[in-house]
């Protein structure tokens, strides 16, 4: 049996029926939709990605092709580990029924954050992680004007708040951070996102929080610490928790990071129930310990793993950077492992240049920030901000990192050189060598 039908749930879904064809396998979802790209939902709302359907990886009606019994619009309300079953409700039909199983796989992904703040439940208030919030979003954006707010300097918000700027809405941020995406970039870097945003005449407020939202039945305004902020529409950007609440009752323990404890096989410490997906820890690759990433890849890839496990293989799941990469109206943002501040000892050093040769037509500007460990000169991370073509060279730092190379290692790799695609030193290469630099003195 799986808990939750999107990446992870029906990757290890797929994966169990290839290799085990006499398994019956269901799987629970509670919305109206299943297998699809969540990434993609920020570029639905913007106009970008038509119909909606397209975001679709596989209908119900291909697993069913599987057989493997999908049933969307179901909601599991309780794991009963006792007697090894779970109670679901029929949003559909309004019925309560129990479906015993033999293995479990929670696959519940993650939860956008709701701030405790008045007015968070008026209507115009959003967040975006299922289809349907992305359908009901791109109904709003349609109208084509309008004042939108959004909370939050994350991946999600700041994607959202794009979407709404395409479609003709005037559009503010606001984040307590003292720059956006700090989680991924150092505030320095994340002002050159910034910057572009506001090119793009959005603007950003950080270093302040929504103390309320305001209206009677629907929202009016955003009350912050020094202003208010007129807004027909509200998207919730704060990030995302592991959804864990079934998992946590049932008496499946978590992590030291919230999610739930899993091993390189994606087992639990209960016999027969697995977890995968955004709900479930991993082992990061740099620092040796649990981490938890809502990203797609992390999502497929764990699902994967269960699933093979599951139907009877023997793989393991090797681990995580929290690789990621967006693009905020004109600017590309990538990054992997740790950054400077997580640790004491790292050290960074920086290159700026352009994406290709100087010289050649429609060079766009890139700036890469490259840490390592002192001492041993090990490689541990990187930060990319830039035009186009700049943040897929965050995989070159990646398989750096995967393979535990030095910065020294990656200063001197074998990398192609044409004027169309970088200089004979790419900054690849300089930002490498002087995170090595710094790392030996």
């Amino acid at each position: 049996m799986v808990i939750g039908g999107d990446a992870a749930g029906m990757s290890a879904a797929s994966q169990a029926r290839r290799r085990r064809a006499e398994l019956e396998i269901i799987a629970f979802e509670r919305s109206g939709w299943a297998s699809y790209s969540a990434c993609g939902e920020p570029y639905y709302v913007a106009g970008y990605v038509d119909p909606l359907e397209r975001l679709i990886a596989r209908t119900p009606e291909r697993f069913a092709d599987m057989n493997i019994d999908l049933r969307v619009r179901h909601q599991v309300e309780e794991i009963d580990l006792a007697n090894r079953a779970v109670e679901i409700r029929d949003l559909l039909g309004e019925r309560t029924f129990k479906v015993g199983f033999d293995q479990l796989l929670i696959a519940t992904g993650a939860t956008a954050v709701r701030p405790d703040i008045t007015g968070i439940t008026l209507d115009g208030v959003h967040e975006l992680r299922t289809l349907d919030d992305a359908a009901a979003l791109r109904a709003i954006a349609d109208r084509g004007s309008g004042s939108a707010v959004v909370v939050g300097g994350g991946y999600i918000g700041l994607e959202v708040a794009e979407a709404f700027a395409v479609q003709g809405w005037t559009v503010t941020v606001v984040t307590s951070g003292e720059s956006v995406l700090e989680r991924t970039l150092d505030a320095d870097l994340g002002a050159t996102v910034v910057a572009g945003m506001e090119d793009r005449n959005i603007r950003v407020i950080t270093g302040e929080r929504v103390r309320c939202i305001n209206g009677a039945d629907n929202v009016e305004s955003v009350g912050c610490e020094g202003e208010t902020i007129e807004a027909d529409v509200v998207i919730l950007g704060m990030g995302s928790r592991p959804e864990v609440e079934l998992a946590e009752a049932a008496g499946i323990p978590l992590g030291q990071t919230g999610a739930i404890a899993v091993d390189d096989h994606q087992r639990t410490s209960i016999e027969g129930v697995w977890s995968a997906g955004d709900c479930a820890e991993a082992m990061h690759r740099v620092t040796g310990s649990p981490a938890n990433f809502h990203l797609g890849t992390v999502a497929n890839k764990t699902g994967r793993v269960a699933g093979i496990n599951i139907g009877g293989g023997d793989v393991r799941f090797p681990g995580v950077l929290g690789t990621a990469i967006t693009k905020v109206c004109e600017v590309e943002v990538a990054m992997t492992g740790l950054r400077e501040s997580a640790a004491v000892g790292l050290v960074s050093g920086d290159a700026e240049g352009t994406t290709t040769a100087g010289y050649w037509p429609g060079a766009a500007p890139i700036r890469i920030r490259a840490t390592a460990e002192r001492g041993s000169g090990r490689l541990m991370g990187a930060q990319i901000v830039g035009g186009p073509g700049s943040a897929k060279r965050i995989d070159v730092f990646a398989t750096a990192l995967w393979s535990g190379m030095t910065a020294s290692d990656l200063a001197w790799a074998d990398l192609a050189y044409a004027p169309p695609f970088s200089g004979v030193w790419d900054l690849i290469h300089i930002a490498a060598r002087r995170a090595a630099d710094a790392a030996a003195r």
